[in-house]
Order: structure tokens, then sequence, then C-alpha cells
């Protein structure tokens, strides 16, 4: 593995080269134990592994301490069903672009295989924060109670109170409406159309791919992000504890969207290595800052979710059917693993109709590559 040379920009296939990384780059002709071993190997996505495999075993120290928590129910009770879905998506996530990186000198062909599948897995992580979202961060969390608009206008003195009580009312059960019918269906739906416009981008659209790939992302960031700025807009007035540890949730999400922003720029702008081309070949090139910023953000949507379950299990009455003035009703392996499994075989239908397509168009010229 030591012995064998890294190459320049100029030395590979055009498909392999990135912006302004000039050196550092595997030949496309790996074996598979060669791949594993350039993990230990400064190479150009040797810091690409490695940002985003640690911070798997990061991820999963922070995700379990909430099964040390009082009160907590055991791991395998129903409560905990989108918690262990959105874990599953983070895992996914973490995992496959980190192999990405590191398999992806195989072939052209696995190269793009690889990146099909990190792509997918961006859109189940985003299912499966829709998940924790629906169930632990639904509109009535923390919301105070808004009683029948009859109610109100008859203890009323002011008429122009009571037509404003109907009309948060009203506005209320319009997204109430929406969040108990759309608001998944919505998520899978987005999910799918990132991932066939993702993949594509490794056929068409090639020099503006990076802003494509990233502005693509943040239609199902908008989406299942409806229950927190319907949150943040609807305020507890409460100040009971499970209301005071959710109001933190809004100092998490706030993080969780500006490490977002500055990884978006990362991605965008190649900075540094635009600046000093050639210079941030190994190390701290944009994609390792990229990766680092993105975990952050994962980190901190980990702790606004872990607010909301521990004010959950502090007043756990706003968990139950009973005490919801909606149709919501508690997680269910279908209502769960079941949209996960059903969403990972959508993905893997697309991969594999991607994967045939980049079969036919790179399969001569990999032939050639082993030749030479």
């Amino acid at each position: 593995m030591w012995s064998l040379p890294l190459v320049r920009h100029t030395d590979v296939p055009p498909r392999v080269t990135e912006n302004f990384i000039l050196s550092g780059y595997r030949f496309p002709n790996y074996s598979l134990w060669q791949c594993l071993a350039s993990a230990f190997r400064p190479t150009n996505e040797t810091g690409n592994f490695w940002t985003h495999f640690l911070p798997i075993f990061v991820f999963a120290f922070h995700f379990l301490e909430v099964f040390t928590w009082e009160k907590a129910p055991e791991p395998s009770n129903p409560f905990f069903y989108p918690f262990w879905n959105y874990f599953l998506g983070v895992l996914y996530l973490l995992l496959a672009s980190s192999l990405a990186h590191l398999l992806n000198s195989m072939s052209l062909i696995i190269r793009e295989i690889c990146f099909f599948v990190d792509y997918g897995t961006i859109s189940a992580y985003t299912v499966g924060s829709s998940l924790a979202y629906f169930y632990y961060i639904h509109p009535q969390a923390g919301i105070p109670e808004i009683k029948v608009c009859e109610q109100n206008a008859s203890q009323s003195k002011s008429p122009d109170t009571s037509e404003e009580t109907c009309a948060t009312e009203s506005s209320a059960s319009q997204f109430q409406m929406f969040f108990e019918s759309l608001y998944i269906p919505s998520s899978f739906l987005i999910a799918i159309i990132c991932v066939l416009t993702c993949c594509s981008t490794r056929q068409r659209w090639r020099a503006y791919r990076y802003a494509v790939r990233t502005m693509v992302f943040l239609l199902p960031f908008f989406i299942s992000s409806t229950p927190i700025f319907y949150r943040l807009l609807s305020p507890s007035t409460s100040s009971s504890p499970s209301s005071q540890l959710s109001s933190t949730m809004a100092v998490f999400f706030y993080r969780h969207c500006f490490w977002l922003v500055v990884s978006a720029i990362f991605n965008i702008s190649k900075i540094p290595e635009r600046v000093s081309p050639g210079n941030f070949d190994i190390w701290g090139h944009s994609h390792q800052w990229f990766h680092c910023c993105t975990f952050l953000s994962i980190l901190d949507e980990l702790q606004m979710i872990k607010v909301e379950i521990r004010a959950l299990l502090l007043n756990p009455m706003t968990f139950l059917p009973s005490a919801m003035p909606t149709k919501l009703s508690g997680p269910t392996l279908m209502s769960t693993y079941g949209v996960m499994v059903l969403l990972q075989g959508c993905i893997a239908s697309i991969i594999a109709w991607f994967g045939w397509q980049a079969y036919q168009i790179y399969a001569p010229e990999q032939k050639k590559l082993k030749r030479s």
C-alpha cells in the first residue's frame, strides 16, 4: 500500500479530480484492501474519511445517554421508536459518507455508486429527523391549550378578543391538518426528489454540482423543520419544568442552522483551497470543514431532540393521544420503521438505476485504465 504512488490531478481521469485539489490522488484501480489501508496514509481523501468516521462514536455516546435518564422507559419501548430511526438515519449518513470517500478509488463505476449511496443516506437522515420531530416536537408540545372558541366568546368581555382567539384556533387547526396528514408524506417525497437530483448532478450540471447539491437539501430542511418553526412562532407561556426545558430548544435549533449555513459556505465556495491551490490537498481543504460543520449541526439537532424528550418524560401526559386535541397517535413499528424501510427500498431502486447507467458509461473507460 505504501509503495503505491500518489498522483497529481493531471494523471487521473477528469471524473476523479476535485476543484483546486492538485495532488494526493489515488489512481482508480485500488483493491478493497488497498482502499481500506489508505485510511492510514495521507491522501486527499484521508481527512474526508476520518471527519465522518470518528463522529459516529461521538454521536453514539450522546445518543445512548438518554437511556440512562431517570423515568426513561426501556430502549425497546415504542416511545423510542422515532429516536432509534433518527439514530439509524445519522448512522447511515456518517458511515456511508466515510466509506464513500475511502472506497471510491476501486473503479470509476464503484466511485459513482459510492456517492449515489451517500446521497441516499442523506435523504434517509432527513426522514429520520422528520420522524423524531413529528413525535417529539409536535405542534402541541409547550403550546398553551387553546380553548373552544364558543367558550371563550361567552367568557370574554371584548368581541375583539373573542375574534382573535377564534383566528388563533383556526390557524392552529389548519397547521394540525397539514401536520397530521401531509408532514411525513411530504418529507418522504422530498427525500426521493433530493436523491434523484443529486444523482443526476454526477451526469449533468457538472459545473454547478456543488451548488445544486447544497441548495436541493434546503427543501427537506424547511419541510422537516415546520414543527420547530411553528413552536418558535407559538411559544409557551407556561412556567412548568417541562416548558422551561423546551424553551432551550430554540438555542440548539439556531446553532443547528448556523452550522448548516457554514457547511454550505464551505461546500460551495471551496475555500481555503480556492485561495491557495495545492496547499490544502491533504489536510484542511473545504470538504473536511464541510464534514466537521455538518456533524456539529447534527450534534446540536440531537441535543434539541433530547431536550424535547426530557420535557415529555417530565410531563408524559402531553405524549398521550387522549391528551392531545388532534388525531395524532403514538409511534408504531409501521409508522416509524415501516416508513424508513419503504424509503430505503425506493432509494435502493434509484441507486440501482443510476448505477446501471454509470456502468454503461464508464465500463469501457475502466477497461482502458486496467490495461494501462
